[in-house]
């Protein structure tokens, strides 16, 4: 039919057309290199061909030498008895030039058109290594710089393509940027031109190093790196920024970096002694990036943007080190685990980032490793914020393609670290969210865009469970990672959405993330009611904190009072609980409650604590408002109505001649929870008469937006009856907290003395550690 594909064309779309645009792209870049080429050759030529007419040309003119009239009047025999004596003709160096044999440039150049050809195909580093062997480095010298001067060509003739290639492809315009004798070119050419007596003593300490080194090679060939030679290389690092010494650092640290592996690679230092270890570890950590900082310094502007001569000679020079130097550090940090050595590490990725950011693939393994340190939950604190640092670093200096993926792998691995909660490991995941939340804020178009896939991504999940439930179905939703990410997204709002905390914001709509505040509250209410039992009642109270946190940075009225009032009609809170011996819930560290806490007393005086503390949360952010009153009336009358069936007896009930049914009536006998629900309900009407005192003497009505939102601007939160009792329940819980957490302390500090005592002993067969991550788990 007319206007449909075929079924072969859409069966090539779908399985060959991205290579034939990509071999097309290729094509088309090797047809520009050979028109560069082309046009290059013709120009050369033409000039060549000028160039031997006024070579002739002047040599007719000159007058015959004696030597050309002896020869001249020399007979065949007289010129085969002198034998085959030319006369020396003077040459100036362009003839020189233009005489000379082509035929080894030209294979030379071939050799390396095909190699830069066949880097399209490969990736970087492998790249590197097929086209700078050393037998081509050694014989085709001629060949890469007129490989490098058809790329200057290029750069003239079609700017755009060239800076395309900066963008996308700068290893491929680092054409012998891998030749790390370069490095010691460099350094010879730092040094002053004047003092030329005293340059040659450097050459002779160099040359005496390389003796030393030679004399302490074992028998395979490897230099050993001693304290001695590890101290020189610092000292010239620190006193001359020593491109010789930094080179030497960075293969011995590369070394140092591959002691454990496995991988059998050739090295040319070899390190058998722990403080040759640590100090080399020192010295290249520390001194590395100061070295290059002085050759190719960073430029930052007041925006937090870097430049780096990527362009000059030093940077190509020096990439390979560099490259060197970042694969060392990533593959360091994978098999680490002491924390100083963490942190020093990480700290000395920082100075380094500018440099890498034409390394896409450098720069991926380097985020991925850097995120998982920061997201295990096994890590220190302040190793975990020195690895946030270094992920903030990136985020400031890159473009919106390096960001996108960052902010994309930082979210992963909080998901991934969030999957286990206990009261050990929630403190680190709050440290996640809340360093997360931040890069948030850095560049918030991309923010918006990254937030919205993956709040998308929780709605399509709880819309699966919704409509298509099984019997597991719940599970998607009804887990920590699920719901640590609902909190995290409620973070980033109230970070990045409030004006208190944004000065430049004048109202929470004026930022770019304020519409992820709709969805996110529409999917975190309908999260809390998707099973609604007494079972999961601690879950409805964790997600009805994460959105307490945005009503409050954005004051957005969100209708949080229906959700906590329907607690109070379960059996939970209207019958007497049963007699038990069970500890209090954590309900912080909770998403279910075990079944034997389960109608009991327990549990019932924590329901309490937990709805009167979140109802007053809820109506202190409204407790300044203009319309308080109208707000509290519902909640309050139906809080009475409670009061009024717990606290009631059987006997009045029938004596009062109102016909009830067995049992109803009797009360749940817990006057500690009856008192605490009647003395929020005094603090809300105390609240309410205040307001109605102050707005009797307001001259504006409803409709004046600005009179009703400066109503009690001026006073603060603790100024208001209701304000001072949530102040008062926030102290109560905060002690709570702290005594939570000395006993668990001590219980820490208890479990790591019966290993040390264990010694890492079985138990009945079954390894300690095993039946410590049980005991976790459960």
């Amino acid at each position: 039919m007319a206007g449909q594909s075929k079924k072969s064309t859409k069966k090539f779309e779908k399985n060959h057309l991205k290579d034939a645009l990509g071999k097309r792209k290729e094509v088309k870049i090797i047809k520009q290199r050979h028109q560069v080429k082309a046009k290059k050759k013709a120009r050369n030529a033409k000039d060549n061909a000028v160039e031997s007419d006024r070579n002739i040309k002047a040599q007719e003119e000159q007058p015959k030498s004696k030597d050309q009239n002896k020869l001249n009047g020399m007979t065949e025999d007289q010129f085969f008895q002198e034998g085959f004596q030319l006369p020396e003709l003077k040459k100036s160096k362009k003839s020189s030039k233009l005489t000379k044999p082509p035929s080894s440039s030209i294979g030379k150049r071939k050799r390396a058109t095909d190699a830069s050809d066949s880097q399209n195909s490969l990736s970087s580093s492998e790249g590197d290594n097929q086209i700078f062997s050393d037998q081509d480095a050694g014989s085709g010298e001629e060949g890469i710089e007129n490989h490098q001067e058809d790329l200057n060509a290029l750069a003239t003739k079609d700017p755009d393509f060239y800076k395309y290639l900066q963008e996308n492809d700068a290893e491929l315009l680092d054409f012998g940027g891998g030749d790390l004798a370069e490095v010691d070119q460099l350094s010879d050419d730092e040094k002053p031109k004047k003092k030329q007596k005293k340059t040659k003593k450097p050459q002779s300490d160099s040359s005496e190093d390389d003796v030393r080194e030679e004399a302490t090679e074992d028998s395979t060939g490897q230099t050993e790196v001693t304290a001695e030679m590890v101290t020189q290389w610092k000292t010239a690092m620190v006193e001359q920024h020593s491109l010789r010494a930094m080179r030497r650092v960075v293969l011995a640290f590369r070394t140092a970096a591959y002691v454990n592996a496995d991988e059998e690679k050739e090295f040319k230092y070899s390190i058998s002694s722990p403080d040759v270890y640590h100090q080399l570890l020192v010295t290249a950590l520390d001194h590395v990036p100061t070295v290059l900082n002085h050759h190719v310094p960073v430029k930052e502007s007041t925006m937090g943007k870097v430049r780096v001569a990527t362009e000059s000679k030093k940077y190509r020079t020096l990439t390979s080190l560099l490259k060197s130097q970042s694969t060392a550090v990533i593959h360091l940090l994978e098999n680490l685990s002491d924390a100083p050595t963490l942190n020093r590490t990480l700290n000395a990725l920082i100075p380094l980032l500018p440099y890498l950011l034409p390394f896409k693939k450098i720069l991926k393994s380097l985020v991925t490793c850097v995120v998982g340190v920061w997201s295990d939950t096994s890590t220190a604190d302040a190793t975990r914020i020195t690895a946030f640092l270094v992920i903030r670093r990136l985020a400031v200096v890159s473009d919106t393609s390096i960001r996108t993926a960052l902010l994309k792998t930082a979210y992963q691995g909080l998901v991934k670290g969030s999957r286990i909660t206990n009261p050990y490991t929630l403190p680190a995941i709050n440290l996640m969210k809340n360093s997360a939340a931040e890069l948030w804020g850095i560049d918030p178009d991309v923010g918006y865009t990254t937030g919205f896939v993956y709040i998308r991504q929780l709605a399509v999940h709880l819309r699966s469970s919704i409509t298509q439930p099984t019997k597991d179905s719940y599970k998607q939703i009804y887990n920590w990672q699920y719901i640590h990410s609902l909190d995290f997204w409620s973070r980033v709002i109230s970070s990045h959405c409030s004006p208190g905390s944004n000065p430049s914001l004048k109202a929470a709509s004026d930022s770019p993330l304020h519409p992820l505040l709709y969805p996110l509250v529409q999917i975190t209410l309908g999260a809390l009611r998707l099973i609604p039992t007494p079972t999961y009642y601690p879950l409805r109270f964790q997600l009805t904190r994460s959105l307490l946190r945005i009503s409050r940075a954005t004051t957005t009225y969100i209708p949080l009072a229906p959700s906590l009032l329907e607690v109070f009609q379960a059996t939970e809170m209207t019958k007497p609980p049963k007699p038990s011996t069970l500890k209090s819930l954590d309900f912080t560290t909770a998403l279910r409650v075990p079944k034997a806490y389960l109608g009991t007393r327990a549990y019932q005086d924590g329901l309490g604590e937990q709805l009167v503390e979140l109802m007053a949360e809820f109506f202190g952010i409204w407790a300044k408002h203009i319309a308080f009153p109208e707000l509290m009336l519902p909640p309050v009358v139906h809080l009475k109505r409670w009061l009024k069936t717990v606290s009631s007896s059987a006997k009045s009930t029938i004596s009062n001649g109102i016909k009830t049914t067995p049992g109803k009536g009797k009360g749940n006998k817990n006057s500690r929870l009856t008192s605490s629900v009647n003395l929020l309900v005094q603090k809300l009407e105390s609240n309410a008469r205040w307001i109605e005192e102050k707005r009797r003497h307001v001259d504006f009505g409803p409709s004046n937006r600005e009179g009703v939102e400066g109503f009690s601007r001026d006073i603060s939160m603790g100024d208001t009856p209701l304000g001072a009792f949530v102040e008062g329940l926030r102290r109560k819980s905060e002690e709570r907290e702290k005594m939570l957490e000395r006993a668990r302390e001590a219980e820490r500090r208890d479990r790591a003395k019966d290993r040390e005592e264990e010694d890492g002993m079985d138990i009945d067969g079954v390894p300690g550690d095993v039946l410590e991550d049980d005991i976790d788990q459960a």
